[in-house]
Order: structure tokens, then C-alpha cells, then sequence
């Protein structure tokens, strides 16, 4: 778990103020830029996550498929908000509603703290799910694992496409149930929900190196998709709206 966070280092300490919220299996990285920067805002951000984990554990009571499912799962009548958000990304991704939990969560505190507080710019990280509002460019590497492309691949993110989500789904880093093989599929997507599932969904999907450019290519029938990229060892495939970048 210490290694795999070491990808929020790379949010810049000039350009963000951050702090971190636990609350049980959830840990957010949240960064405001300094002149929007409140010290409330973790306590408001703490509130959020326990109000959120309290509607779903609550609901997942009484539909106790829905947190175990691989594939779409129908939820019942009057379900929390966030919920619903899971259940409506994972239909639409072709897998269970928990693989787009963080993605979810990430998604609703960065929109709760935007409502509560004159906000200009805010990251929040959920596990390498990340929402994102930003005025000026943001240049993101991928955190690959143990792949030699690890941190030399980097995305540059328009501010004008954001509010946006930017999901990392792995199958050799993290705690995350992948049925891939895949060290990093980083999927792009105004809705951060839909990003976390569909990086599921298509990290699912590489077994072998080989098979990189043939998955990539099964994303261009998504037009929710702002870009991909997808890292298995030493193959790489890339396509969509946002500029690459190597770096040192």
C-alpha cells in the first residue's frame, strides 16, 4: 500500500494544498489550490465519506450481491445516489457495480467540497482514481508498477475538458480485484465512475504484452472515452484527445 500511493507525489506542493481522509477502507488524497484552501474542508470531506459508506453498506444489507457481482447488477427501488451511480457506470462498462466504487467516491467529495466552497482548482485520488478540476494544464505520468515504462509516460490534461475523471486499473499493483495482467489502464472520462469501470473492464482484458494494441483498439467504440492508455511490461498503447508526453 506504501508503494502504491507513491504516485501522489506528483501533484505539485506549490500548486496544491493537501490533506488525507481515512475512514475505514477509504483514502483520499484531496489537493485545493492555495488561495481556495480552507481548513474545514477535511472535516467536511471526512463527513461526506462516512455519510457515503454509511448509504452503501446500509444498502448493501439488504442486495448483498450487489458488492460481490463481476457483472451488471439491477439495484433496488429508492437506492442512494451513490448507489445508482455505481450500478448505471457498470452496466454501461459490462462489469460488477463495486469496480467503480472509487471512482464514485472520489467523484462525489470533489463535487460536495466544490458546492460548499468557492473552489478554482482540486484533486481528489481514490487508489489511483482520481477526479479532477483544474484552470490550468495538468501533466499526469503513469504509474505502471514494476513495468520499465513505469513514471516515463506522462498525459497532459486540458483544464478546458475538466471537471473530469482519470482511473488507473492494474492487475500486478494494488488490492484491487483485476482479472488482467495488465500494470497500469488508464482510462479518461467526464464521469469518474464510467472511467473507474471501463479501466476494469478493459485491464480485464490483457493477459500478455500481445495483446495491448488489439484492447486498445476495442476502446474507439466508446465515445465517453477521452483517452486510453494501457501498460502491460514493455507495450504500450495510446490513443485519444490528450497529448503524450515521455519523461525523464
Amino acid at each position: 500500500m506504501i508503494e502504491q500511493r507513491t504516485y501522489r507525489n506528483q501533484f505539485s506542493q506549490q500548486r496544491f494544498r493537501s490533506f488525507v481522509v481515512n475512514y475505514k477502507e477509504t483514502d483520499l488524497w484531496i489537493g485545493v489550490d492555495p488561495g481556495s484552501f480552507r481548513d474545514e474542508m477535511q472535516e467536511v470531506a471526512l463527513a461526506k465519506v462516512i455519510a457515503l459508506r454509511t448509504e452503501m453498506e446500509a444498502y448493501l444489507l439488504n442486495d448483498p450481491v450487489f458488492g460481490r457481482t463481476f457483472e451488471p447488477h439491477a439495484v433496488k427501488p429508492n437506492a442512494p445516489e451513490i448507489v445508482n451511480r455505481m450500478a448505471d457506470a457498470a452496466r454501461r462498462a459490462e462489469v460488477g457495480p463495486m469496480a467503480a466504487v472509487a471512482g464514485a467516491f472520489s467523484e462525489a467529495v470533489g463535487q460536495h467540497l466544490m458546492q460548499q466552497f468557492s473552489i478554482q482548482e482540486i484533486v481528489v485520488e481514490n487508489g489511483g482514481d482520481i477526479f479532477l478540476k483544474i484552470n490550468r494544464n495538468l501533466l499526469m505520468s503513469v504509474y505502471a508498477g514494476n513495468s520499465p515504462l513505469s513514471g516515463k509516460i506522462g498525459i497532459e490534461i486540458q483544464a478546458s475538458e475538466s471537471p473530469l475523471g482519470v482511473c488507473t486499473s492494474a492487475g500486478t499493483v494494488g488490492p484491487s480485484v483485476s482479472l488482467g495482467k495488465t500494470d497500469a489502464t488508464m482510462i479518461i472520462c467526464r464521469n469518474t465512475a464510467l472511467a473507474d469501470a471501463l479501466a476494469t473492464r478493459f485491464g480485464n482484458l490483457v493477459q500478455v504484452p500481445e495483446d495491448v494494441q488489439q484492447v486498445t483498439q476495442q476502446t474507439v467504440p466508446f465515445p465517453e472515452i477521452l483517452s486510453a492508455v494501457i501498460i502491460c511490461w514493455d507495450k504500450i498503447g495510446i490513443r485519444g484527445q490528450f497529448e503524450m508526453k515521455l519523461l525523464r
